[in-house]
């Protein structure tokens, strides 16, 4: 600011100098009164007289002391010019081309007073004139030269000046944005905190109030802690009653659902009114006595609302009484049936005497000519199965009949949850190891073997991490025997009606476990032969008064929701049946007692394939049992049988397969068509293939 206000100070004073003060004109050419200096005769200045005095007395005292100085010595400029090879007159040239309108008039000037110095002193003037315009050029010169150096300094001065103020302004700018920022961060400084403060209040405050309130959430929630205790315990104490009396209540039902079933035993034993001197109405009428008085302590207790203990006792009393009764009454039974039976058998004997007595008679007298031609043979093949083996279907029913009346408390667990948990626990033990039947591997076989083996023989199992036992209770062994009979059918008709060859694992397995437990095959065949009566075989009559779905069950159909399975499924799971059961005829479990016979061998086979080709066929259903039969056990039965065989497969090929042709519609030609070839390869090459699946010796070393 400093430099600036210098310049302007020394403009100022230019401007009001003497050279400041002249006027220019860009137009001089058309200004007479600028051109009137040119035109006006040459005039010099008043500092001339002053300049040519000086320079005379100079030349006075140079000359008079001297006298002898040479011409060399006062050679006047112009002749140094000419001895240096200047034109005359070119000292005038010699200005700077930068000199001004001032220059100018001082060089007219100059000229002026040379033109005086000629006319007043033409030979010594001439020597004193060039030497003073020599002086006055060196000393404008020099006075040029040091106002250049002065200006320079001046403006070198006036840098710095500048310099240091632009560094002192920056300097002080520096300082004030520093002092700035230092405010600045001073106030924020403070107002962060004054809010930190406030921050710091509130948040005490907040957590002072959140502290009291968890205080008070704290006191109630114990409070309702309490309370939700003091609820619990009285919903509690209230449940177990509840619990208790509808405990008692279900005993004092299951009580008298046993009372009145054993009472119902007594109602059929009093119309034993044959058996000599026995009377069973004193049983009858005490046993309704016993039903009466349990029905109604049964209506008290319910109309008051759940039975004490008391009234339990008093039923059980009244169970145990009743117990007694029906053992007294069968025991009474039991003799009066003895006495009877020893009586018929009296009779019989006496009776088979008096004919034996009448045939000695009629041998001694002639016999009637017999007919000629005979007993005539029935023509066609038979509709029922023969009287022999539909005795023996009915007598497998009544061990299965007998098995279920055997566990009825165990099966009828409603109420008791202990013996629901035995139950439960028994059924998986008997199911699970066969579900895990497989021909991975021999050993693993063997496994699932011993564990059902060791199941039935009371030895505790381990099932999903539980011991099971089937003396947990008196009646589990006939539960696991039923149960496990079942699965082995489910299995058949399941998991074998979708891979073949699963026949043979477990069939294996089934086969040793009927060897040491003959009940659970029996129980086997009862189940077989329900859901498959094709396996006795039997074709079972529509009796008079059953209705289409109880019919369709009894041909081995699936009914529910009065629908009917379709017919693809009704014979893929007959088939995985039929190939269950041929499996189990042939094959026998190879660590048991070789030295005993099969439990149930190939000759129950072969009966079967007799009886089965002795009925009229059936569409679809006979030609898909041969088939599969034969194809499962068809090799054995060749072995075991031979020619008789061949001449059954004869008979098949020539006889029975037209019949079956005869009843079977052109859509159900599948498995007819299969059976035709079965039946061409096996005769051509004299041979029955190996079952695919059959287990091999090699088998039971993996």
């Amino acid at each position: 600011m400093e430099s600036w206000q210098l310049r302007f100070d020394t403009l100022e004073a230019l401007r009001l100098s003497s050279k400041g003060q002249l006027s220019y004109c860009s137009r001089w050419q058309e200004d007479e009164a600028a051109l009137e200096g040119c035109v006006a005769p040459v005039e010099l200045s008043p500092y001339c007289g002053w300049v040519l005095d000086s320079l005379s007395g100079q030349l006075a005292q140079e000359i008079t002391p001297s006298g002898t100085s040479t011409p060399k010595q006062s050679t006047p400029l112009p002749k140094r010019a000419a001895a240096e090879g200047i034109p005359p007159g070119s000292h005038r040239s010699s200005s700077p081309p930068s000199s001004t309108e001032p220059s100018e008039t001082k060089e007219n000037d100059h000229l002026s007073l040379l033109e005086i110095n000629q006319e007043v002193a033409p030979a010594v003037l001439s020597s004193k004139v060039a030497k003073v315009e020599g002086c006055i050029r060196m000393y404008e010169e020099l006075h040029r030269l040091k106002a250049k150096e002065r200006l320079r300094q001046r403006q070198e001065e006036q840098e710095q000046m500048v310099r240091a103020a632009y560094a002192q302004a920056s300097e002080q700018l520096k300082r004030f944005d520093e002092l700035r920022e230092l405010k600045r961060h001073q106030e924020f400084q403070e107002l962060q905190e004054v809010m930190e403060k406030s921050s710091k209040e509130a948040q005490g405050q907040q957590e002072k109030l959140k502290e009291e309130h968890r205080h008070r959430a704290k006191i109630l929630n114990l409070k309702l802690r309490e309370a939700e205790q003091q609820r619990q315990r009285q919903e509690e104490l209230e449940r177990l009653r509840k619990e208790e009396g509808q405990e008692r209540l279900r005993r004092l039902y299951s009580i008298q659902e046993e009372l009145l079933q054993l009472n119902q035993q007594i109602d059929p034993n009093y119309r034993h009114k044959d058996l000599p001197r026995i009377d069973l109405s004193a049983y009858s009428n005490r046993g309704n006595q016993i039903c009466g008085l349990v029905s109604g302590l049964i209506r008290t207790t319910s109309e008051k609302g759940f039975p004490t203990q008391a009234d339990v006792a008093n039923t059980e009393r009244a169970l145990q009484e009743m117990r007694g009764l029906i053992s007294s009454m069968q025991q009474e039974i039991t003799a009066a049936l003895e006495e009877k039976k020893r009586k018929d058998e009296e009779e019989k004997k006496q009776k088979q005497k008096e004919l034996e007595e009448k045939e000695q008679m009629k041998s001694q007298t002639p016999a009637p000519a017999q007919q000629s031609g005979g007993k005539q043979q029935k023509e066609g093949l038979q509709v029922k199965t023969e009287e022999s083996i539909m005795q023996w279907y009915q007598q497998l029913q009544d061990v299965a009949e007998q098995c279920v009346a055997a566990f009825s408390e165990i099966g009828n667990c409603k109420g008791n949850t202990e013996v629901r948990k035995i139950k439960t626990n028994l059924q998986k033990a008997a199911t699970i190891p066969v579900s895990q039947i497989s021909s991975i591997s021999g050993s693993k076989l063997r496994e699932v073997f011993d564990k059902i083996n060791n199941l039935l023989s009371g030895k505790a199992v381990q099932t999903e991490g539980q011991s099971v036992s089937v003396t947990q209770h008196p009646q589990g062994l006939d539960f696991v025997y039923y149960k496990l009979a079942e699965k082995f059918v489910k299995h058949g008709e399941g998991e074998v009606s979708f891979h073949h060859d699963s026949a043979f694992p477990i069939a294996v397995v089934l086969s040793g476990i009927w060897e040491l437990h003959p009940r659970v095959g029996d129980i086997f065949l009862a189940h077989l032969h329900k859901k498959c009566p094709y396996s006795v075989p039997f074709y079972p009559a529509r009796k008079e008064g059953t209705s289409m779905e109880e019919y369709q069950r009894m041909l081995g159909y699936e009914v529910r929701d009065s629908k009917v399975e379709e017919q693809d499924h009704f014979l893929k799971r007959m088939s995985g049946m039929i190939r269950l059961y041929a499996a189990i005829i042939q094959l026998r479990w190879p660590y048991g007692n070789k030295q005993g016979a099969h439990p149930h061998g190939l000759s129950y086979g072969w009966r079967w394939l007799a009886q089965m080709l002795n009925l009229e066929p059936l569409a679809d259903v006979t030609a898909m049992l041969l088939l599969d039969f034969l194809e499962v056990c068809g090799n054995a039965l060749m072995k075991q049988y031979g020619v008789q065989f061949w001449k059954t497969m004869f008979f098949i090929q020539k006889s029975y397969i037209p019949r079956i042709e005869a009843v079977t519609s052109s859509g159900q030609m599948g498995c007819l068509s299969r059976l035709k070839n079965f039946m061409q390869k096996c005769l051509q090459a004299e041979e029955i293939p190996l079952p695919k699946g059959i287990l091999t010796p090699s088998f039971w070393r993996t």
